[in-house]
């Protein structure tokens, strides 16, 4: 039955493929170019994994419910949540791929200034290693539920309305479902 909250929810769409919009142009804005000896180290490798991954979920199409009862409030409502859910995820790994991708663009910027333009010896030795250790952190910190609960915070600053919001596992079903 129909809840009177659909333009909520067309509001609460706009919010979030907002906010994926935004996420996919930073995401494209922490591009390194790395040399053919530091290319396979792990801040470049994760950088290009995560340029791979953002091209990924922009080329995945989302796929709309047939609508079948036009002006009806239910199936508005269905097909509201249903955008809800996928834009939700889209979000939600959007988010993931640029908080590894900033992690690893501060540890390209922590590595140049380390190195100065020089290539690396035994006298940088311990200060690339304390900046690894710092990237290794930093990933291991990005889980799934970290993410979200920093979507959620952000989106409870925001004072947006989040009563259609679809859960962790949810998000996570929808994501292994496409």
């Amino acid at each position: 039955m129909a809840d009177g909250l659909n333009q909520a929810r067309a509001v609460r769409v706009a919010e979030l493929i907002n906010d994926y919009r935004t996420l996919l142009l930073h995401i494209s804005q922490q591009q390194v170019d790395a040399s053919a000896e530091e290319y396979y180290e792990e801040g470049f490798t994760v950088l290009r994994e995560c340029h791979a991954a953002a091209q990924r979920l922009v080329s995945a199409n989302y796929q709309p419910c047939p609508m079948t009862g036009r002006g009806n409030a239910d199936t508005e409502k269905a097909e509201l949540q249903r955008v809800i859910t996928d834009s939700s995820a889209r979000r939600f790994q959007a988010h993931k791929i640029y908080l590894r991708a900033a992690a690893a663009r501060r540890w390209t910027m922590t590595r140049a200034n380390i190195l100065r333009g020089q290539r690396p010896t035994s006298a940088h030795a311990p200060a690339l290693k304390a900046a690894h250790v710092t990237l290794q952190q930093e990933l291991g910190r990005v889980t799934d539920q970290h993410v979200v609960s920093d979507l959620r915070a952000a989106d409870l600053r925001a004072g947006h309305w989040l009563d259609d919001d679809p859960s962790l596992d949810t998000i996570l079903r929808w994501i292994a479902g496409r």
